[in-house]
């Protein structure tokens, strides 16, 4: 065994350990487009992705923590988040006079419109972050991260 294999078997400590560091690096490389796309625009990608979930219920409205676990990632302050995109304008909060402990959140004409806008922008991103892998590598990949995460999400997890 020369001396590259021998390095190579001490830095993990299993296959296990390999895979999943490896897959927080390539999320720490890919991250950083978003996080410089959506800071041009005052947001933070969690921010955006409740925008984009919210525009798929348009013209309806889903009670906070239903769009909370939806999130592409955990926001322990899904309050705090979503009190950033009111005093915006991007989302509005509704409380029913039938049970007024729930909180729903919509998108407003302003949030739908900064989707629109950023539209272009985020397929840009896309595809600086995936653009060299072809639709059979990005299908296959895509595959296999939710053969991954499956066995951590609740049954109903169906947002992606």
């Amino acid at each position: 065994m020369d001396q590259t294999e021998k390095l190579k078997q001490r830095r993990f400590d299993s296959i296990a350990q390999e895979a999943f560091l490896n897959l927080w690096r390539t999320y720490d490389r890919l991250r950083m487009y978003e996080e410089e796309l959506f800071g041009r625009h005052d947001l933070t990608p969690q921010q955006y992705n409740a925008l984009r979930l919210l525009k798929h219920e348009h013209p309806g409205n889903v009670p906070t923590l239903a769009l909370a676990s939806r999130l592409v990632s955990r926001a322990p302050d899904i309050t705090r988040l979503l009190d950033r995109l009111v005093e915006r304008g991007l989302i509005e909060r509704e409380r029913r006079a039938e049970n007024r402990r729930v909180v729903r959140v919509g998108i407003t004409a302003a949030g739908l419109q900064l989707i629109k806008d950023l539209e272009g922008e985020v397929k840009l991103c896309h595809e600086q972050q995936l653009g060299h892998l072809d639709a059979e590598q990005l299908t296959d990949l895509t595959a296999l991260l939710r053969l991954a995460r499956g066995p951590h999400e609740p049954p109903d997890s169906s947002w992606l």
